[in-house]
């Protein structure tokens, strides 16, 4: 009796809980499309979209340079201490620029822009909303997706992608730093295997994944703040939310991106 009691709330929380979750899939899909129908009506004011691409891109490069440098740090390390001994450590440019490419790279990138700019975008718009600052601009016939939301939204979708780009190419001047210097590997050592193992489609996967990455993290961190209910506390609450919703999200989404670019790409490959 006591096991299926236990059972029966089992199987309530998570039917709760998955409920809870496709409505909020549900949300951000019509947030979505509220963005794009405000912004077909009016276009947001490039004065807005300007300070967004200011915020997001410029003031995000100072974290996004130590993440990427500082990882290809630790990555040239790794690959020349436990390849070394096997005589592969020519390889180590090889690895360091995949994994900054096609992984490290947007997601690090991804995590640090969540941090630093999609918790301050919850905590602005919750802000807002528990003050009645969004209901005032709805009195003033100013559409809030349009005004709030949308050049935070096409900002980061812009800007996420570059700075994953800039990223990379910080993992990989870390790695070659630490290569040339501490582990004495020249220069064309290092360089020259990439030109043959990197490919167009190691672009084009962290392209996609670093795109697909700052729509996620924007939508969710919009959608969490135009949520937000119950005053300071809740606008902390809100912000702590959207921070470990992005992080699954993109982390889940890697794994199902990661899987489908692949196999395409054998499919196209072996046509």
């Amino acid at each position: 009796m006591v096991r299926l009691q236990f059972l029966g709330k089992m199987l309530t929380l998570v039917r709760t809980h998955t409920l809870r979750i496709l409505e909020m899939i549900g949300e951000c899909v019509s947030l979505v499309f509220e963005i794009f129908s405000a912004c077909i009506q009016k276009a947001p004011s490039w004065s807005l979209f300007r300070e967004q691409l200011y915020h997001i891109g410029v003031m995000s490069l100072s974290v996004v340079a130590i993440t990427g440098f500082t990882t290809g740090f630790v990555l040239a390390a790794q690959s020349v201490y436990q390849l070394g001994e096997k005589g592969l450590s020519a390889v180590t440019g090889v690895l360091v620029g995949k994994a900054m490419i096609t992984e490290l790279g947007p997601i690090l990138t991804a995590f640090m822009v969540t941090g630093r700019v999609g918790s301050s975008m919850c905590a602005e718009l919750g802000t807002m909303k528990v003050t009645e600052q969004i209901d005032a601009l709805k009195s003033m016939a100013v559409n809030p997706y349009s005004y709030l939301i949308a050049p935070r939204f096409f900002a980061g979708i812009f800007m996420i992608p570059l700075l994953t780009l800039f990223s990379a190419l910080m993992g990989i001047l870390g790695g070659f730093l630490i290569s040339v210097s501490l582990f004495h590997m020249s220069s064309n050592t290092y360089f020259e295997p990439m030109q043959v193992h990197i490919t167009l489609f190691d672009l084009a996967t962290g392209s996609i994944k670093s795109f697909i990455f700052g729509v996620l993290l924007v939508t969710v961190c919009c959608y969490k703040g135009m949520k937000t209910s119950g005053g300071a506390a809740g606008v902390g609450k809100a912000s702590t939310q959207s921070v470990v919703t992005s992080y699954i999200l993109i982390l889940l989404s890697d794994f199902f991106l990661t899987m489908a670019l692949n196999m395409i790409h054998q499919q196209m490959r072996y046509q």
